[in-house]
């Protein structure tokens, strides 16, 4: 290893090492946003991460020869999602590697690499993606290819030269996940889009809402059903429990702004409705988070106060989730959602002046034509990449969905 020494994550100075490493890495950097180190954390904590139940993860830091920390990665897998892969067409058992963060040096990152490519080979894994999380691929996923301006909440920042890394060390490109961006004051949307919303609106069998704060178990009842029909069967996705969406709605209630949440119900002849859609944003936490350097203290809650209810910072919205359960996909239910969010917009006190819709990947060409047809343009680039541990085996790409 010559002038660079690997080690495994043990104790708790070594987790404090791997957590400040990155504030360290872009300390010149006005663009970087340090994620709050409990949320980060709670990835590796058997106490709250389920996929612990089925799976592993292990994290390593890289010191150089005068044992300065220069990089840090972290290498995990899950045998539920590494055995959908494994049914795949040319499928393997794949594994991930992720939160990977290294000084310019090809030596140094390919030293973490084969440390996260050694674990998974140890783990049963024949492949590994990367950088992804541990978990919901809403956070921590991917390699910021282009647009290197400040970050959204959930999505990485990083240094232009990290693809380099990947891409030297063997990576190759598994999917793209786009972010889309719209302002509110210039952008309009297609005309097309309020034809298709036409069908919906003013028809009995059809409504729009927006959630309602003081009913949040009602909402989270509609969220998990239409989430787990329209997202449960994707690889790389997990359902969710009843427990769980209610304590995801009620963990955003004090941050949760009605005005972004919206919801498609088909109504029967019994005047029963069923929760069919969502179109679900938030505010952008960044814009609250940023200078708090990951430290969720009891200053830093007061200043997280001050910033949403007084000052009001926040200006930029971002998608949480957007999901159309199968049976009503193909009908133009999306022009609906985005039509309803529009209604909001034209309102006085919105106060938002962005939007932007983040983790569309380029497998999903309807998402995509949903969000052009918002009226937004692609503004970033993310990258997933895989690497095949048989360098002979035929490299394949994440298959298109179609829109059934």
């Amino acid at each position: 290893m010559g002038k660079f020494n690997l080690i495994k994550v043990s104790n708790k100075k070594e987790i404090k090492q791997w957590l400040d490493f990155p504030a360290k890495l872009y300390k010149n950097d006005p663009h970087y946003v340090r994620p709050l180190d409990e949320e980060v954390e709670s990835v590796f904590d058997k106490n709250k991460n389920k996929l612990f139940r089925h799976g592993d993860a292990a994290r390593f830091l890289l010191k150089d020869e005068k044992g300065e920390i220069v990089g840090r990665i972290a290498a995990f897998y899950d045998e539920k999602t590494s055995n959908t892969y494994n049914k795949e067409e040319n499928g393997q058992p794949t594994g991930g590697c992720g939160f990977f963060d290294c000084i310019d040096n090809q030596e140094a990152a390919n030293i973490l690499f084969d440390a996260a490519k050694q674990w998974n080979i140890e783990h049963g894994q024949e492949a590994m993606d990367g950088p992804i999380n541990f978990g919901d691929r809403d956070y921590f996923w991917g390699c910021l290819n282009d647009g290197f301006t400040e970050p959204v909440y959930n999505m990485p920042y990083n240094y232009p030269y990290y693809c380099k890394l990947f891409e030297n060390y063997g990576f190759q490109i598994y999917f793209r996940q786009l972010t889309y961006r719209r302002l509110f004051s210039t952008e309009g949307i297609d005309p097309i889009l309020h034809e298709k919303a036409k069908r919906f609106y003013g028809r009995p069998e059809y409504s729009f809402e927006i959630l309602d704060r003081h009913n949040i178990d009602k909402y989270a009842d509609d969220f998990l059903i239409i989430y787990n029909k329209a997202w449960g069967a994707i690889p790389g996705s997990t359902k969710l429990t009843r427990q769980h969406a209610i304590g995801l709605l009620n963990s955003m209630k004090p941050i949760i702004d009605p005005r972004l949440m919206h919801f498609a119900y088909h109504i029967d002849e019994n005047g029963r409705k069923e929760p069919i859609g969502f179109f679900l944003l938030m505010i952008d936490l960044n814009q609250i988070y940023k200078g708090l350097n990951g430290k969720m203290n009891l200053l830093n809650k007061l200043r997280v106060f001050w910033r949403v209810k007084v000052a009001r910072v926040c200006d930029r919205a971002i998608s949480l989730v957007f999901g159309i359960v199968p049976e009503h996909r193909g009908k133009g239910l999306e022009a609906g959602l985005v039509c309803s969010l529009e209604s909001q917009h034209i309102k006085k006190r919105f106060k938002y002046k962005e939007l932007q819709l983040n983790w569309i990947g380029d497998f999903n060409p309807p998402m995509m034509k949903i969000a052009e047809s918002a009226g937004a343009t692609v503004f970033k680039t993310h990258i997933t990449y895989r690497y095949l541990f048989d360098r002979s085996k035929p490299f394949t790409r994440a298959k298109l969905q179609k829109n059934k």
